[in-house]
């Protein structure tokens, strides 16, 4: 194992979405392929999808620094400011069309929140003021009117002109619960990237507070998230997800380092190791991580592509932390899996899923509003700058 195959796959990855999703029809990149590679090209096209593309193609070219990587940044900065920003209201709306009509202009936190992260990777390539004005912009609309300064937290969602919305699920897949793990750990993640370029003193604050709440309220006492709450805070389900407790412990590690705060370094390195532990409750013996658990039981033993990913980054922040190999050893063998399992040789890019018989289930997108680079693109990222 060693950082050129990780190199490898990422640019990969990346010639997948630069031939075959890119719209030189309508703009921007297609809004979805099938998991048998058969191309959409009138399918809606998410904000989601287009803010992780966007984040992806920028932060590949400040790793290895490929023009093509570039100019894909610049055609999805420019399809999200065209398409998906409201000049109105502000902030983002949640889809449009394939020819660029808005079709639903609610306002994601979660969506916001990646928007930012997008925004800030690209200006550290660009230097664009119109990117940095804009994540500036949509920090201070989710801090105005998506932060509940009586109860602490953040909303889930809120229509177009920013006001209450009666189903504020992200996914069909979700409780309609109005604080959310999983939107709290992508506003962390937004708020710790901008902080890199623009050290605001309310969001080095609010970016401290996520970290109380993300190791308070979400974190449960055996070191897995909780994930729905109403808006008091009242716990609405026990299912954990072992992906998201491995991405948020390496999240948080970088979060509290960006802080520049050594003492909540520490304490939050201590927390993230415990989380990679319970993480691995639901490790199997090919070295997949499973998707779900409930009262330390898996109830969902299928291995999606994005937990995979996000384990290889948590095993080696987790033996860059412990020095303990037990870690690394994890990481090759969930390598392995991925390469045997996940990597689509032919067509390119990851399933979606495979069972734990084995089987790829090719009803799931291999492009699609989830389905995108940055889970496994990020991970290549990181990987070769850690090992």
């Amino acid at each position: 194992m060693n950082s050129n195959e990780f190199e490898k796959e990422l640019v990969a990855i990346l010639c997948f979405w630069s031939v075959k999703m890119v719209d030189n029809e309508h703009g921007g990149f297609y809004g979805k392929m099938t998991g048998n590679n058969v191309l959409v090209p009138d399918s809606d096209k998410g904000v989601v999808l287009n803010a992780r593309i966007l984040w992806t193609f920028s932060a590949a070219y400040k790793q290895i620094g490929m023009a093509d990587h570039k100019s894909l940044a610049d055609r999805a900065f420019q399809y999200i400011m065209d398409h998906f920003i409201d000049l109105e209201y502000g902030g983002v709306v949640w889809m449009v069309d394939s020819k660029g009509k808005v079709r639903d202009r609610k306002k994601q936190i979660y969506a916001q929140s990646f928007v930012i992260y997008a925004l800030v990777e690209y200006y550290k390539i660009s230097k664009s003021n119109s990117a940095l004005q804009s994540a500036k912009d949509i920090f201070r609309l989710i801090e105005t009117h998506a932060f509940d300064s009586v109860r602490n937290g953040y909303f889930e969602a809120r229509d177009r002109e920013w006001q209450g919305l009666d189903d504020v699920r992200l996914s069909e897949k979700d409780l309609n619960a109005e604080k959310t793990m999983n939107t709290h750990l992508h506003i962390l993640e937004a708020y710790t990237n901008l902080l890199r370029v623009w050290k605001d003193e309310r969001l080095k604050l609010q970016l401290r507070n996520l970290i109380e709440l993300m190791m308070g309220p979400f974190l449960s006492d055996s070191s897995h998230f909780h994930l729905f709450y109403d808006k008091d805070w009242n716990l609405l389900s026990h299912e954990v997800s072992y992906g998201h407790d491995i991405e948020g412990s390496w999240l948080l590690c970088e979060a509290a380092e960006v802080l520049g705060d050594e003492k909540l370094f520490m304490k939050v390195s201590d927390v993230a190791i415990k989380m990679v532990d319970a993480a691995l409750e639901g490790i199997d013996s090919d070295g997949a991580l499973m998707n779900e658990g409930n009262n330390n039981a898996v109830i969902d033993t299928d291995k999606h592509w994005w937990p995979q990913a996000e384990a290889l980054v948590g095993l080696v922040n987790a033996w860059q932390l412990t020095k303990e190999d037990k870690y690394l050893l994890q990481v090759i063998s969930t390598w392995d899996f991925i390469k045997n399992h996940l990597i689509d040789p032919e067509y390119g890019e990851w399933h979606w899923r495979v069972s734990r018989t084995g089987q790829n289930d090719f009803k799931e997108d291999k492009a699609g509003p989830w389905k995108c680079p940055y889970h496994n693109g990020r991970a290549m990222i990181e990987i070769m700058n850690r090992i």
